[in-house]
C-alpha cells in the first residue's frame, strides 16, 4: 500500500514551552494529539537554555500518546512532518548522541557582545543583503560560535565531523531516523534561513559569512526543501516517512493556505509575527523588516516572505493582570475593554525593552499618555488591546512598502484571536477584512501539510487551499477621518516614548 493510501498524517510541533504531536485528517480536522512540557533553564541574567535530550524523550512520548488518542497505527500515517521554535542551537557528539551542552534558545542573549563587535565594522545591516537578516543575538551563527569556543573538545569535534550542529529540528530528524546508527543530518531551508549562514540567492551555506563566525562546514546539516521525503522513522515508529520541516512561523504561513505573493498572516501570541508571502524573488527590507525564506516544495523554486517581529503583544494582557492588577484571568480584558465606547483619547505604548520593527529603538521605553480626569480602568484595557492592532498596521504598512504589493485581507491565528473586540478593532484600523480559521493549530497543520504534500496524501496546494475555511471574518466599519486620527495619535505616542533611555556614557 502506497503511503497516499493511508489515512492520516502527523506533525510534531516543537515549541519554545513544550512539544506536541498532532495527527490530522485529509480535510485538515484533528483526529488525536498530546503536549508535553519541559524545563527552561536559566543559567543566568539573559541566558536561556534547553535540555535537548528532554525534548526528545517528550518527543518520543507525545509522538505515542497522540497516535493512540487518534485510534491509529504507525501504519496509518501517510509521513511526519516537523514544526520547530526558530533559531534554538546545538552543537551534539554524532558518535555517542549525546548533546555537548544545553541547547541555547532564541531568546538568550549571551552572544549581544560578540554581535556587537560585528556590527562596530559595517554596522548592523552588514551582511542583510546576502543573509536577509541584522546583526542580532537572536540569530543562530552566534550561539553556534559561542559553543564552539566555549565547550572543551567542540571545536576539534567540529572539524572533523565528530560533532554536529542544529536547530531543533535538526535535532529531532537525526533521532527520529537512527541517530548514531545513521541519523539523517539535514535542515530544511526556513530554518537555515535563521541562521545567519544562508545565503537567500544559493541557499546553500556561505563560505564567507562561515568564515566571519569562525564555523567549520564538516559541523553543519545538508539544506533541503522544506516539503521532501527525507528518511524513513526508526524510533519511536517503524518505517513512516519524515517528509516536512517548517520552522514555526512559515508554518503558520503554509498552514495558513497563503501560497500567492502579496497573502498573508500574523499570529497573535506573546509577541507578534506577521508574515508575507512575496513570491519567488527575495525582497529587500528599507522598513525594518527581515528577509526569509517562507517555505520550498520539492525541486521547485523557493517562495521567500517579508517578516516583521512585535515584541510585546500578549504579554501586555498579561501585564495589565499580573503587575497591575487590573483583571485576574487574562479573558476578563474584553469586557473591561467593553466597558467604555473607545479609547477615551488613552494610548499604551508598551515599549519595555524597546520597540522591535519597524522602529528598532532599543531607547524606547513604555508609556501611557493621554490621560485626564475622565480615563478609567477601562480606556486602559482599551488601549492595551489596540496596540497591539496600530503595532500590527505599522508592519503591514512596511510590507507594502518594501514590497510593492497590498494585502487584500489579513488571516489571523493564535491565542489572542478569541478576542472578538480586537478582531474587529484590527479591522478597522487596517481598512482591510480579518479572517480567523476554523483550525486555529495552523503551525502543526502547515508542517503536516509540507509533509502529506511530499509523500502525496495531498494532491497539491489546491487541496490545501479548499481545506482552509473561514471560522469568522470581521469587516472594517469605522470611517476614515476617525481612523487617521485615532492612528495618527498611536504615532505621536510612539514617537513620545524614543529616547528614554539616555546613553550611559
Amino acid at each position: 500500500m502506497g503511503h497516499a493510501a493511508r489515512e492520516a498524517v502527523g506533525a510534531i510541533d516543537q515549541g519554545t514551552t513544550s512539544t506536541r504531536f498532532i495527527v490530522f485528517d485529509r480535510s485538515g480536522a484533528i483526529l488525536g494529539q498530546a503536549q508535553r512540557e519541559h524545563e527552561q533553564i536559566f543559567p543566568k541574567a539573559g541566558w536561556v537554555e534547553h535540555d535537548a535530550r528532554e525534548i526528545w524523550r517528550n518527543t518520543r512520548t507525545v509522538m505515542r500518546e497522540g497516535l493512540v488518542r487518534a485510534g491509529l497505527e504507525p501504519s496509518d500515517l501517510s509521513a511526519i512532518g516537523i514544526t520547530n521554535q526558530r533559531e534554538t542551537a546545538l552543537l551534539w557528539d554524532a558518535t555517542t548522541g549525546e548533546p555537548l551542552h544545553n541547547a541555547l534558545v532564541w531568546q538568550d542573549t549571551r552572544t549581544d557582545r560578540h554581535v556587537a563587535a560585528l556590527a562596530r565594522d559595517g554596522g548592523r545591516d552588514r551582511f542583510r543583503a546576502l543573509t536577509g537578516l541584522p546583526l542580532a543575538s537572536y540569530f543562530s551563527a552566534s550561539k553556534l560560535a559561542w559553543l564552539l569556543d566555549h565547550v572543551e573538545g567542540a571545536r576539534e569535534k567540529a572539524e572533523d565531523g565528530r560533532a554536529l550542529f542544529g536547530t531543533i529540528d535538526s535535532w529531532l530528524v537525526w533521532n527520529l531516523t537512527g541517530g548514531e546508527e545513521g541519523g539523517l543530518h539535514v535542515t530544511d531551508v526556513t530554518n537555515a534561513s535563521r541562521t545567519q549562514l544562508m545565503s537567500l540567492a544559493t541557499l546553500d551555506w556561505d563560505e564567507g559569512m562561515l568564515g566571519v563566525f569562525r564555523i567549520p562546514r564538516a559541523v553543519l546539516p545538508k539544506i533541503v526543501s522544506s516539503s521532501a521525503v527525507l528518511a524513513e522513522t526508526c524510533d519511536p515508529f517503524e518505517g513512516v516517512p519524515v517528509a516536512g520541516i517548517l520552522g514555526d512561523q512559515q508554518a503558520a504561513l503554509f498552514g495558513q493556505t497563503c501560497f500567492a505573493a502579496g497573502e498573508g498572516k500574523n499570529t497573535y501570541g506573546t509577541g507578534a509575527f506577521a508574515l508575507m508571502n512575496t513570491g519567488p524573488e527575495p525582497v529587500a527590507s528599507k522598513a525594518g523588516l527581515v528577509t526569509t525564506v517562507a517555505y520550498r516544495i520539492g525541486d521547485e523554486a523557493p517562495a521567500y516572505a517579508l517578516e516583521g517581529s512585535i515584541a510585546i503583544t500578549g504579554a501586555l494582557v498579561q501585564w495589565l493582570r499580573d503587575n497591575l492588577g487590573l483583571i485576574r484571568e487574562s479573558s476578563e480584558i474584553e469586557a473591561l475593554a467593553r466597558s467604555v465606547e473607545d479609547n477615551g483619547g488613552v494610548y499604551v505604548v508598551p515599549a519595555f525593552s524597546g520597540l522591535y520593527a519597524p522602529h528598532w529603538r532599543d531607547d524606547a521605553r513604555g508609556l501611557i499618555i493621554g490621560l485626564t480626569r475622565y480615563a478609567n480602568k477601562g480606556h486602559i484595557a482599551r488601549a492595551c488591546l489596540e496596540a497591539t492592532a496600530y503595532q500590527t498596521r505599522e508592519v503591514l504598512e512596511a510590507m507594502e512598502r518594501d514590497s510593492g504589493i497590498t494585502l487584500s485581507e489579513l488571516r489571523c491565528d493564535g491565542g489572542m484571536t478569541v478576542n472578538d473586540l480586537l478582531m474587529q478593532f484590527q479591522a478597522d484600523i487596517l481598512d482591510r477584512e480579518t479572517l480567523r480559521p476554523k483550525v486555529s493549530e495552523t503551525t502543526a497543520l502547515g508542517a503536516a501539510y509540507a509533509a502529506g504534500l511530499a509523500t502525496g496524501f495531498w494532491g497539491g496546494l489546491s487541496d490545501l487551499t479548499d481545506n482552509w475555511a473561514v471560522d469568522r471574518r470581521w469587516h472594517p466599519h469605522l470611517d476614515a477621518e476617525r481612523r487617521a486620527a485615532l492612528f495618527s495619535g498611536w504615532s505621536r505616542a510612539v514617537e513620545r516614548s524614543f529616547g528614554w533611555v539616555e546613553d550611559e556614557a
